[in-house]
């Protein structure tokens, strides 16, 4: 009895020891911790007016503009390390550098002007600015330089990009909830747009008709890099999300975007290709056949590789993807397929990503990334093909004048087709102007006609040219413009309610 009271008696000194120790641990390295946040404090505190009065070397941001110019001249030294004289004034590399550095520095430069009461405007558009400079000062565009071939390999992995985060962007869940509504918004402005763009264009400005359709997709789609920050915003302020009016015009901006794109390579194919029309509208519909079974199979395939098991999965399946888009977009122009890169692409992401849950997201951060690479080398690219000097002033207004009124006709039709979804007069009149924007697709499409008459057919340069006016004017135009509507009439035509007393539909989408 005595030793096993002794025993019990050791055990419960034992337990408290244990019990106390971690708290003798935590307060010593509590105090330990306040020690040192009190001799760091006093450090800062210490050294706070040396930093302020110090002079040399310069701090703040002064010292980060300093770095970052180091940086990027380093960037180019060791282009030049590798490359030699491709690197030089006058050749590609060197063009591509000096596009990407000031597109970026037009974006930032953008970012920092700021009007109270007005909504940011967007980076795009300083993107479109710097490279229109460029060409338009007689020194830079002396030496920066970029073959076509360059310019069309990068105007289409930008394409491909796009349509990757147009795939994975659309939610199947959202688009089974809004269903007729969305069809509706997202099909049949773009098809009146296109329609009207062509008649105008047909009798305004001379064109055949199938340049008419050309032109009319690819002014008739409308840009997500407008549209969905703008809606993201008001959803997170709780405009409009009773009726759900930001996650319909976030999953219709992407079906829109996929109809212009198939029109426009349906147009292109038939522009481009010699022979029976009819012949040619079968060789279309071929090469949407092959764009979708093989996007289909695509699909299925990155769902299960890579497999859950695996490491780093999130990087890989970007990377799988990424490289099976561009090899589908850029592949099927070589082998002379057009519409089938496209489609394949699109089902590839929208099938894989369906199975991804909640990796989906990561995913979509990294073709993001991908993207804020090829945005600035995009729209720089865009202001870089057009030239005042070429510029007729009768041209440039005819070219305005039948882009607004195509345009007018899409948000008179949009006006109208929302009259029969349940929305009140000043939230039909938001929709329709929410859909005037148009930045990503014009700055893809817009050059391609103008790449491939220079390459195969000289004497449809014109018309390509006239084409390639128009998107860049529909850019400058309406990117800004567009921005700024949905940002000052979002909260004075739709009514405002709590997020939090609301279930939202689609919570936030990564911009596509």
């Amino acid at each position: 009895m005595y030793t096993t009271e002794e025993k019990n008696e050791d055990l419960e000194d034992k337990n408290i020891q244990l019990s106390t120790t971690p708290q003798i641990l935590k307060d010593s390295n509590t105090s330990e911790h306040e020690e040192i946040q009190e001799t760091l404090f006093s450090e800062t505190e210490e050294t706070k007016p040396q930093v302020e009065k110090s002079c040399c070397p310069p701090q703040g941001t002064l010292n980060g503009i300093i770095t970052n110019g180091v940086f990027l001249f380093m960037i180019w030294c060791v282009t030049w390390s590798v490359s030699g004289r491709n690197s030089l004034p006058g050749e590609n590399l060197f063009g591509l550098l000096v596009i990407f550095y000031s597109a970026i520095f037009g974006g930032k430069l953008l970012e920092l002007i700021r009007i109270p009461a007005v909504p940011q405007l967007p980076p795009l558009f300083g993107m479109l600015l710097a490279g229109f400079t460029i060409r338009n000062v007689p020194f830079l565009s002396k030496h920066v330089l970029i073959s076509n071939t360059w310019s069309s390999i990068l105007r289409n992995t930008a394409l491909t990009v796009i349509l990757i985060r147009a795939g994975l962007g659309l939610d199947s869940e959202a688009l089974k909830n809004l269903k007729g509504v969305c069809l509706r918004l997202s099909v049949g402005p773009c098809l009146m747009e296109a329609c009207s763009a062509a008649i105008i264009s047909h009798f305004l400005m001379n064109f055949p008709w199938q340049w008419g359709f050309l032109l009319g997709f690819v002014v008739g789609a409308v840009s997500p890099a407008v549209v969905v920050p703008s809606m993201l915003l008001l959803q997170e302020n709780g405009y409009g999300i009773e009726k759900g009016i930001p996650t319909l015009l976030i999953a219709a901006s992407s079906l829109d975007d996929i109809l212009a794109i198939t029109g426009f390579n349906t147009c292109f194919s038939i522009v481009f290709t010699t022979g029976d029309i009819l012949l040619n509208i079968l060789a279309t519909f071929r090469d949407i056949i092959i764009g979708v079974l093989v996007g289909t199979v695509l699909g299925i395939f990155v769902r299960y590789f890579p497999s859950r098991d695996q490491t780093n999965i999130p990087m890989k399946r970007a990377l799988l993807v990424l490289s099976m888009c561009v090899s589908a977009v850029i592949g099927s122009n070589r082998f002379g397929i057009h519409a089938a890169g496209g489609l394949c692409t699109l089902l590839l992401t929208f099938i894989g990503g369906m199975s991804w849950s909640k990796e989906k997201i990561r995913v979509q951060k990294i073709i993001s990334f991908v993207w804020d690479i090829f945005q600035p080398l995009l729209f720089g690219l865009v202001g870089l093909e057009v030239s005042v000097t070429s510029l007729k002033s009768n041209a440039i207004g005819i070219c305005v004048a039948t882009m607004s009124l195509a345009l007018l006709v899409r948000i008179s039709f949009t006006f109208s087709l929302m009259s029969f979804a349940g929305f009140s007069f000043k939230e039909k009149i938001f929709i329709a102007l929410s859909w005037l924007p148009k930045a990503t697709v014009q700055a893809v499409l817009g050059p391609l006609a103008l790449e491939r008459a220079r390459i195969s057919a000289p004497h449809l340069e014109p018309y390509s040219k006239d084409v390639m006016t128009i998107a860049f004017l529909a850019i400058l135009i309406t990117a800004p413009n567009g921005a700024l509507t949905i940002g000052i009439l979002g909260p004075k035509l739709l009514t405002r309610h709590d997020p939090k007393e609301i279930k939202l539909e689609l919570t936030r989408l990564e911009l596509h």
